[in-house]
């Protein structure tokens, strides 16, 4: 919309005494408002049909048609035409009339010129405001997160600085400019995944297996730290995991959650590796390390040759991880993929509200980013960042999860809401070269006789020093770094294209092993 320091905006003033409010209209024209003026609701009908106008004033009292009555009528012909009202009354029925009429602002008489002045910006130029706000805020903030990013050496410090980068990143969605900004934060996102690469190589064998003094939380510690000691406190938990919620996904969730909770504790957790569901979440529901599940539980661990889903043991790995942990209660799990699947939990919601512990997975967002590799209107629907998060927003909103946490808003579950893994938009394919045995995923690959540039993957020698298992001696793991994703020789152009710009996980970077680990409790 133009703005009065573009082209000059065009003001309608509507009352019956607007020969009264002569200084007003002429402080406004000396600002560079056009103004226009009508003495009643049908004169102003009248210029609405056949004038534009960026912004109105109405005079609630007048003969005839009053305020809210044109208000109404203006609606009708140029519903997104903002109405400010002036009125004497400040009543609450008032108030109530005037919102439900859509009203965009109201002032209470005697109004004077900086009020009216104030309100046109607050209407007409607040978008233009926040991005010169916002722009000045980041080109302030560039410099520091260069300097922190030169300085991180633990997690806790790459935790703060991702918070930063994923702040930024909400708000440069949020403000109409061009591209440059984004395009300078993209650039020291993707600095700060190559150094974070390089922790994650340098220190992630060492928190499995020597000093683990500053080993962050990973999906096996989130039982024995945040679930078990509330349970021996006798507090009720809702363990919540939604596959592949990202944190900015949370982030954009938030407020909508905070509605009916309280934010207790806000945590970003680092993702075992591969961050993939297979690895990630059947650790998180044994509370043990892949390795560990093969060895101790072969008959729940399914290899990656294996043809059976990889995850049909959730609710018996939760069995023995609280038999491990002498905990003898009464729980229940649920894993849906549609919305019909979820609002079987609501509907069950009498039944297991006196547990003491409920698990609930839900996939959706999972499948978005699977969907969107797929299906070409998914990419068109979410074909940037930006998109991806409305798409996960709407979702939610619309979703039966939302209605469960309604629902226990009202009761005294403690919730913990978490994901498995993140997942992180890829654009560059680099080669290796295996046997037909190889995983299918982009990002990691586990299998043997593999042949692949070191410098561009982390490579492990052992399985055994990343917790993982191998399913004879000569297997080993690669992972992908960044943005970057595996592809073969054979019709290698095609794949690198077909994969280009859609949402993998199972490598290394920000967004997929910086994930939330969140304690609600409610507002009730």
């Amino acid at each position: 919309m133009e703005t009065a320091n573009s082209k000059k905006a065009t003001v309608l003033w509507v009352d019956d005494e607007i020969d009264l409010l002569k200084v007003q209209i002429l402080f406004l024209k000396s600002k560079g408002y056009e103004i226009e003026t009508a003495y009643n609701g049908n004169d102003a009908l009248e210029l609405v049909k056949n004038n534009f106008f960026d912004i109105i004033f109405l005079d609630e009292n007048m003969p005839g048609l009053s305020g809210l009555e044109t208000l109404r009528e203006i609606k009708k012909i140029k519903p997104d035409i903002p109405c400010v009202m002036i009125t004497k009354n400040d009543g609450e029925e008032f108030m109530d009339d005037a919102v439900g009429y859509n009203v965009a602002d109201y002032l209470i008489k005697p109004v004077n010129p900086n009020q009216i002045l104030l309100s046109i910006k607050k209407n007409l130029e607040n978008t233009r405001l926040i991005t010169k706000k916002t722009t000045e805020d980041y080109q302030q903030e560039f410099r520091q997160l260069s300097i922190d990013l030169c300085s991180v050496s633990n997690f806790a410090q790459w935790t703060d600085l991702f918070k930063k980068i994923v702040d930024w990143e909400l708000k440069l969605d949020g403000i109409a400019t061009d591209k440059t900004l984004s395009e300078i934060l993209a650039a020291q996102k993707e600095e700060a995944d190559r150094e974070f690469c390089r922790y994650i190589e340098k220190n992630y064998e060492r928190w499995l297996t020597g000093n683990r003094d500053d080993r962050p939380i990973m999906q096996p510690d989130i039982f024995k730290e945040k679930i078990l000691p509330a349970i021996k406190n006798g507090e009720k938990i809702f363990w919540i995991v939604i596959d592949n919620l990202r944190f900015d996904h949370w982030k954009i969730l938030q407020p909508i959650i905070a509605q009916y909770f309280n934010v207790e504790h806000e945590e970003i957790m680092c993702s075992i590796l591969p961050t993939a569901t297979q690895y990630a979440r059947n650790a998180m529901f044994a509370g043990l390390m892949p390795l560990d599940i093969a060895k101790h539980f072969p008959e729940l661990w399914a290899y990656e040759d294996e043809m059976h889903s990889k995850n049909n043991n959730e609710d018996k790995l939760i069995e023995t991880m609280l038999k491990r942990f002498r905990t003898d209660i009464k729980f229940y799990y649920c894993k849906t993929f549609t919305n019909k699947d979820g609002q079987k939990i609501n509907d069950n919601i009498q039944n297991i509200i006196n547990n003491q512990l409920n698990v609930a997975v839900y996939n959706f967002v999972d499948m978005i980013s699977h969907a969107r590799t797929e299906v070409s209107m998914m990419r068109e629907l979410a074909d940037d960042e930006a998109s991806y998060r409305d798409i996960t927003k709407t979702w939610f909103e619309h979703s039966a999860l939302f209605d469960l946490l309604k629902i226990l808003s009202e009761t005294d579950f403690k919730i913990i809401f978490t994901t498995d893994h993140g997942n992180v938009k890829v654009n560059n394919a680099i080669k290796i070269v295996g046997d037909k045995n190889l995983t299918n995923n982009l990002r990691y690959k586990q299998g043997q006789n593999i042949t692949f540039n070191a410098k561009e993957v982390y490579a492990p020698e052992n399985a055994d020093r990343i917790m993982l298992p191998a399913p004879n001696m000569r297997t080993r793991y690669i992972f992908a770094h960044r943005s970057d994703f595996m592809a073969y020789p054979n019709n290698y152009n095609h794949y690198a294209k077909y994969y280009k710009d859609t949402f993998q996980h199972g490598g290394i970077s920000l967004d997929e092993m910086l994930i939330p680990l969140i304690t609600l409790t409610p507002k009730k």
